[in-house]
């Protein structure tokens, strides 16, 4: 038998929250017992969603970057970007698609703090489109079980 992730999860976490909870003294315990339960199912979220997740916001990071490296007046920063632009995912295990996606995130805020700087109306156009990026950013990292 190969166990699914997801599935072994969804097992545990219910488990959890319906039986082992509801048999535990109330009060500070049986609190526990279903927070983990709930922190089991966005486990389980995040480990079905986690490399999508990433790859969708690298690759939409690396598109506004070559939109943005037309409106930058920084040469340094338009480099990097072109260069951030061009690059691929070179490994789809989650720790190293973090990473890049942590590079990324870096580079999006110094171009964020260039733009802010800047006093024309593509700079205003490109700063509108950062922030609808980190606004589905954060759509992208929304758990359906919890409001955080």
């Amino acid at each position: 038998m190969k166990p699914d992730v997801g599935t072994v999860l969804d097992v545990v976490a219910g488990k959890l929250l319906v039986e082992i909870a509801p048999a535990v003294e109330a009060g500070y315990k049986r609190n526990s017992v279903a927070l983990t339960g709930l922190l089991l199912g966005m486990v389980r979220e995040e480990w079905e969603r986690g490399a999508a997740r990433r790859v969708e916001e690298n690759a939409a990071l690396r598109a506004l970057f070559g939109r943005a490296a037309r409106v930058v007046t920084d040469s340094g920063l338009r480099a990097r970007l072109e260069s951030a632009a061009a690059t691929r995912e070179q490994s789809y295990l989650i720790s190293e698609l973090e990473k890049g996606n942590q590079v990324l995130r870096a580079l999006l805020i110094e171009l964020h703090a260039h733009v802010e700087s800047l006093a024309t109306p593509q700079a205003r156009a490109l700063e509108d489109e950062i922030w609808r990026e980190l606004v589905t950013s954060t759509e992208r990292r929304r758990f359906a079980l919890a409001p955080f």
